[in-house]
């Protein structure tokens, strides 16, 4: 079973650069960014991982969470996209296939080029008597940023609410955020297919800070559809250890077309932590 990748720095992508620097007072500032590439395919109908990985480049991210990546696919011509986007990022890969048929895979994936394991990458429940929906899954990896090992869980959410909020209750429960290795600092982030007004965002949103919604910051921005973003589905939820400085949506005209969603950029600071299990520790269910 493919669960991971490990690729070396490949040479840099001639791409744009965000203004704001990488320090600022009180140490260094990681970039965080979760992007939905719709298996590559653009909203011109175009198929390029090299594009998503040209988008994903302009953010500087240090860690990148993707959602819908296909992998050996004859949709898609074959391609390991999770490897290829990696390899022109010049990153280390996580990969979990929520989805398996043969040889073929779809599914998600953790990026980065800081020192990193996969610590958990496992399906999510979905529907008693609907086996015709879309398999849904996470991955965890436990990345060094700052000096400190954070817990990053990287998920993509089904369509309908019960299933989410069933899927959000195994995150929330003893295997994933409960369990007693996941200590701050923690971010869970992804598709949620869930706005800021469902049950599911705000059962998250009782144990999890959501990054858009830290002091000082300016509206939330939409991730979805790419086109005209309307909805905010994309999310990303962070611990009490983690100080959020800035969030951004990339809207570039190349993003734009990649993509049916946006990638969304969040600027962190790592607080100082003790190793505490995040409040959803001691959720029940």
């Amino acid at each position: 079973m493919r669960v991971a990748y490990e690729l070396h720095r490949a040479g840099p992508l001639r791409v744009g650069r965000f203004k704001h620097g990488r320090k600022r007072e009180g140490g260094e500032v990681p970039r965080i960014l979760t992007y939905n590439v719709h298996r590559c395919l653009g909203t011109d109908g175009q198929l390029s991982p090299t594009r998503i990985a040209d988008v994903i480049a302009a953010c500087e991210p240090d860690v990148v969470a993707l959602q819908e990546l296909d992998v050996g696919r004859a949709r898609t011509g074959g391609i390991d996209q999770a490897h290829a986007i990696a390899q022109a990022l010049g990153m280390h890969v996580h990969f979990h296939a929520s989805l398996r048929v043969h040889q073929e895979e779809y599914g998600n994936a953790i990026l980065t080029r800081r020192p990193s394991q996969l610590v958990k990458a496992a399906a999510l429940p979905g529907l008693t008597g609907k086996p015709s929906l879309e398999p849904r899954g996470a991955l965890w990896a436990s990345v060094n940023l700052s000096g400190t090992d954070v817990q990053v869980i990287n998920t993509h959410l089904g369509l309908r609410r019960h299933e989410r909020l069933a899927q959000i209750d195994a995150l929330l429960g003893p295997h994933w955020l409960g369990h007693r290795a996941c200590r701050e600092p923690v971010i869970l982030l992804g598709d949620f297919n869930a706005s800021p007004r469902s049950r599911a965002y705000r059962r998250l949103t009782s144990h999890l800070w959501d990054a858009q919604a830290a002091p000082r910051l300016s509206r939330p921005k939409a991730t979805f559809p790419s086109r005209l973003p309307l909805l905010r589905i994309d999310h990303v939820f962070v611990s009490r250890s983690i100080r959020v400085l800035r969030v951004e949506t990339l809207r570039t005209p190349l993003a734009r077309a990649a993509s049916d969603h946006l990638p969304l950029l969040v600027e962190i600071q790592i607080l100082q932590s003790r190793g505490h299990r995040p409040s959803v520790a001691y959720a029940q269910g």
